[in-house]
């Protein structure tokens, strides 16, 4: 483990680091403690993991996707589209509808960073980019789940209208795929790495609203394996 820091951007708290391989704050302290991932504690005693050795740990077998320029597709066009889709196929009767316009307000804020994150990173030149572009939606989903938890909302209705509106977004991405009359392989490419992306941020969403902090005991859910360990 490292004492000095490395320039501003270069390091991530737990949470961020946690967030982006897709394991446990507690398998990132195992990691550390043992040597096997470069971190730093600060003088406050949290710990900072170096952001190159994280993203080392991500698979990298996974095919790239293609990009949405690469298909004839712009993120805003699939932004219009993705609305026109909520618009034709409203869903009533949950907790965003029992809302009032001003309580509303809040979440529609961290609603648009995290639409723009995943776009982001769908039409990202390189891995590192998608990266970045998600880094922002992983913090606006947790700030997301945040604002719902102080609405009173329960973690399962949360998870519930999270799925809503990823099912529209999924379906966008197979009409395109249908539209570019892209081979079975570069089409799964595509809507597996929005998936994946979908999980990501729907675990963010999670931790949002039970508002882990860095000190609490006992591991959380590791959604992915990295790197060969669990």
């Amino acid at each position: 483990m490292r004492n000095a820091p490395r320039p501003p951007g270069a390091w991530m708290t737990i949470h961020e680091a946690s967030l982006l391989v897709g394991v446990s704050p507690a398998t990132l302290r195992r990691w550390a403690e043992a040597g096997d991932i470069e971190a730093f504690v600060t003088p406050g005693g949290h710990r900072r993991f170096a952001r190159s050795a994280l993203l080392r740990l991500l698979p990298s077998g996974v095919k790239r996707h293609r990009r949405l320029h690469e298909l004839g597709e712009t993120p805003d066009r699939v932004v219009r589209q993705y609305r026109r889709e909520l618009a034709d196929h409203p869903q009533t009767g949950d907790w965003v509808d029992r809302l009032g316009e001003s309580d509303r307000e809040p979440f529609r804020e961290p609603g648009r960073q995290i639409l723009a994150g995943v776009l982001g990173f769908l039409d990202a030149a390189t891995p590192e980019d998608g990266e970045a572009f998600l880094a922002s939606a992983f913090d606006a989903s947790a700030r997301y789940g945040t604002l719902a938890r102080e609405k009173g909302i329960g973690v399962d209705a949360l998870t519930e209208t999270f799925l809503r509106f990823r099912r529209p977004f999924l379906h966008e991405l197979g009409r395109i795929a249908r539209r570019r009359r892209l081979d079975t392989g570069d089409a799964m490419d595509l809507l597996l790495a929005a998936s994946r992306v979908f999980d990501r941020l729907l675990l963010a969403l999670i931790r949002g609203h039970r508002d882990l902090a860095e000190s609490a005991p006992g591991p959380a859910p590791e959604p992915a394996v990295v790197g060969g360990r669990r």
